[in-house]
């Protein structure tokens, strides 16, 4: 029995060294793995304008205080608070009846004096006869002529007095001096007001809705990037031409109000480093109200043939801004770019990429410079408009 024992080890020993071998060999047969996949687009080319983004505030064009211009008792008031009126609608009325009197009286003024003036000019006439007949002295003479002059000024006063009357009786139906949307009536019928005066009491308040005023202001380097561009001829300034504005408001998706620039102010604010510029949009609807915050959109630069790709498809490498770009050989090759700004969820390049080259647009972690990759076809898709 030992001696059959012994002589199966060699047997197990041998069975042992192939299976090793077998092993060996196994792991040496074993494929590198293939190059790792990513996601690869051409760049789109595309012509493009820059829109530079600012928060505004609506005002209107005319905004009107209306106020007294003759003293007297409220007698009505003629329209609908928070209302539209038109230039010239009736909205108060002052008591007449003291201003007709005065009318009449002015009236009647007019008349004495016409009649003082037509006698002052009969005696000096047969003043100027007697005088040349050699009848009466000198003095006689230009003591008429005097009195035909002073007869001719009561009547110029008499005539001023009553226009003065006449529009004190105007004044006391108080007109809307412009169209707009009217505030609410600040005195009652039957309450003294006073008019005429830098003091003149205050009824109401209007403001004009269109067209209608948006007031924005922008920093000291944004102001010198429009200069820079108005000497260089590529985009005028808004001192001297009415650039393109858009506009949104709260509750909007798009910039669907189309205005544009109509003055720019003529000095920084030492204070806030800005300075104020103002655009005008049309506002057939009303629907633009003053007091409202809008943002707007202002022409900047463009258009300009530029490449857009995405934004996560943009490395940093400290200070510096990169892509990969995918050549025949489908060996990644680090490029770096200078960034404009964003289009949508497109980034524009504005140097160091040209239409058409493949660019790596999703899988960068796993690209190693050197290395090949395994590139699947994807596309950018360019933002409308």
């Amino acid at each position: 029995m030992l001696n059959q024992h012994h002589s199966l080890g060699p047997f197990r020993y041998a069975a042992c060294v192939l299976l090793l071998v077998a092993g060996c060999s196994g792991e040496s047969q074993t494929a590198a793995p293939p190059p790792p996949e990513v996601t690869v687009a051409e760049v789109p080319g595309k012509s493009i304008t820059d829109w530079d983004r600012y928060m505004g505030r609506l005002r209107a064009v005319q905004d009107v205080e209306v106020r007294a211009r003759v003293s007297g008792y409220l007698e009505s008031v003629n329209f609908r608070e928070g209302a539209i009126v038109a230039a010239g609608d009736s909205l108060f009325v002052i008591d007449p009846r003291p201003n007709q009197a005065a009318l009449k009286a002015a009236e009647a003024a007019v008349t004495m004096a016409e009649s003082r003036l037509r006698l002052a000019e009969t005696q000096r006439k047969r003043a100027e006869r007697l005088f040349q007949q050699k009848s009466i002295p000198a003095e006689e003479f230009d003591i008429r002529t005097e009195e035909r002059r002073e007869a001719e000024a009561a009547l110029d006063a008499a005539r001023a007095a009553l226009e003065s009357a006449r529009l004190n009786l105007e004044f006391t139906t108080i007109k809307a001096p412009v169209a707009g949307r009217i505030g609410r009536a600040l005195v009652t019928p039957g309450n003294l007001v006073s008019g005429g005066t830098e003091n003149s009491t205050l009824l109401t308040t209007i403001v004009s809705l269109d067209p209608i005023h948006v007031y924005v202001t922008a920093d000291e380097q944004a102001y010198l990037h429009y200069r820079r561009m108005d000497q260089a001829g590529t985009r005028p300034s808004s001192h001297n031409a009415a650039n393109p504005v858009r506009l949104r408001l709260a509750d909007e998706d798009t910039f669907s109000h189309e205005g544009v620039m109509d003055f720019v102010d003529n000095q920084v604010d030492e204070g806030t480093g800005t300075m104020m510029g103002r655009a005008v949009f049309a506002n057939p609807d009303f629907l633009l109200t003053p007091g409202m915050f809008a943002e707007i959109e202002l022409l900047g630069e463009g258009p300009y043939d530029a490449v857009l790709v995405p934004d996560a498809a943009i490395g940093n490498d400290q200070a510096r801004r990169f892509v990969y770009v995918v050549g025949a050989d489908n060996v990644p090759e680090r490029r770096y770019v200078v960034p404009g700004r964003l289009h949508g969820e497109l980034r524009v390049i504005r140097e160091g990429l040209k239409g058409g080259e493949r660019v790596v647009i999703n899988g960068m972690q796993r690209v190693r410079p050197g290395a090949p990759v395994t590139p699947l076809p994807g596309t950018i898709e360019l933002p409308p408009g």
